[in-house]
């Protein structure tokens, strides 16, 4: 018998011990064994795992008592499931409901809910712009008691007034086709976008969400360099201005639809390029990055529950579990290295531009001046139309791109498989089918980067 093992039992009666904590890493759940095999991590990388998992007893004995947690984030329902496996294993006692929901029901009809006296939810994640709502209210617990709060995560990554703790991290930069872009136009900072011509003229897909990367730029860079690179970036790039969501983008970028997409996540780039496709992830520097949040919703009857899943989560074995579940890079200030980052070479040494919640009091600011240069480029504040009924001169990229001439002058445009109405001889046909030659009767924005009608003879 170990010491400790024969000081347990009068540890335990202290409250300075649980029954959970005593498990050794050695005799790891099931379900952590088969994460560790299929992540190639050694057992090794759990060491002090006994010692992250203590709580108070005083949390277990109420835990068992009230038997129930509640969980709203935006894991999918499989990513989740996986997640929580091991937690499941050390405390079967806890029924666990979980819903994965949209920011308007995960934050706003929460904090609506909490007013009325109601409690929705004991944890909550993602509070994105809604984080000083809960805050003025007082909605959310102090998890400065939580052991895994004080001693697991970097104090840029939790509140100081315990307020919430990093869930999980993400990188946005650019994800590029490789097939299309040479690593020699590759930009080494931001404002290289701005000097090399090879990124002008459509070749960037840019979705609109400034707060994923701008928004960190701001922090970083201040808001009078970035007024002007917004400006600049728009006027000098000329990107296609999409309405896709960041995901959706990555997969036209294999597809080829543009060279780049901006902004994309590192996580989301590498599924694509385990599978085998054209493309990969680029930072420019300062890298963007932000981090997500999670809270205990105050005055919630499972708080201790809760105390101990958070517990949980930001010991190591969360964190891994959580990376590999959806390759989030873990908020554990030892597990911030190399294999659980996507793309390490393009983070590791750069300087990082950094996004926590507080960031969110110039989150306004920052839509305001971006909102007006972005309508003003997309054409979105001029509805004028053309119609013109021309020869095609060219056909790019199987169809994604057709040249033509309008009085007397060369255009380009984008053809879009989902949103350009294209008929061929009468008939619907993919663009794929467009040939130089062809006559062609073509509808545009003045202003736009993109055909909203081709009708060819």
């Amino acid at each position: 018998m170990t010491p400790m093992t024969r000081l347990a039992p009068a540890l335990a009666a202290l409250g300075l011990i649980t029954g959970a904590a005593t498990a050794s890493a050695a005799d790891l759940p099931a379900s952590t064994k088969a994460i560790l095999a299929e992540t190639k991590l050694p057992e090794s990388i759990l060491s002090g795992l006994d010692k992250e998992l203590e709580v108070p007893a005083a949390w277990m004995d109420e835990a068992k008592a009230r038997k129930k947690l509640s969980i709203v984030s935006t894991w999918d329902n499989n990513q989740f499931r996986k997640m929580v496996a091991p937690f499941k294993e050390r405390y079967p006692f806890l029924d666990i409901t979980y819903a994965r929901s949209s920011y308007n029901q995960r934050v706003v009809r929460t904090l609506i809910a909490w007013k009325e006296g109601r409690r929705l939810t004991d944890i909550i994640t993602g509070f994105g712009g809604g984080y000083f709502l809960f805050k003025e209210a007082d909605a959310l617990e102090d998890m400065r008691d939580i052991p895994g709060f004080r001693n697991n995560v970097p104090a840029n990554m939790r509140d100081a007034e315990g307020n919430w703790v990093g869930q999980r991290l993400r990188y946005w930069c650019m994800s590029y086709n490789t097939n299309m872009v040479k690593k020699a136009d590759l930009p080494k900072t931001w404002e290289d976008l701005l000097t090399n011509a090879a990124w002008h003229g459509n070749k960037i897909g840019l979705v609109n969400r400034p707060q994923l990367w701008l928004l960190m730029l701001w922090g970083d860079k201040g808001a009078d360099w970035t007024k002007r690179y917004m400006k600049d970036f728009l006027e000098k790039t000329k990107p296609q201005m999409r309405k896709e969501g960041t995901n959706a983008m990555v997969a036209l970028t294999v597809a080829g639809e543009f060279q780049a997409s901006l902004p994309s996540a590192a996580y989301r780039t590498k599924q694509y390029l385990d599978k085998g496709a054209p493309i990969s992830w680029h930072c420019p520097e300062p890298v963007p990055l932000a981090v997500s949040e999670m809270g205990i919703v105050k005055g919630t009857p499972n708080t201790a529950a809760a105390k101990i899943f958070t517990n949980w989560f930001l010991s190591k074995e969360g964190q891994i579990a959580q990376y590999a579940a959806d390759q989030a890079p873990p908020v554990h200030k030892d597990l911030q290295t190399r294999e659980f980052l996507a793309f390490p070479d393009e983070i590791i040494g750069k300087k990082i531009a950094f996004r926590g919640p507080e960031a969110e009091e110039v989150t306004k600011e920052v839509f305001a001046n971006w909102d007006a240069l972005w309508k003003a480029n997309a054409g979105e504040d001029k509805t004028t139309l053309f119609k013109v009924t021309a020869k095609l001169d060219a056909v790019k990229q199987r169809g994604r791109t057709i040249s033509f001439k309008r009085e007397g002058k060369t255009q380009e445009l984008q053809v879009s498989g989902s949103r350009t109405k294209l008929t061929i001889a009468g008939k619907k046909e993919s663009r794929s089918k467009l040939k130089a030659g062809m006559t062609c009767e073509i509808e545009g924005p003045e202003n736009g980067p993109e055909a909203t009608v081709v009708t060819c003879k």
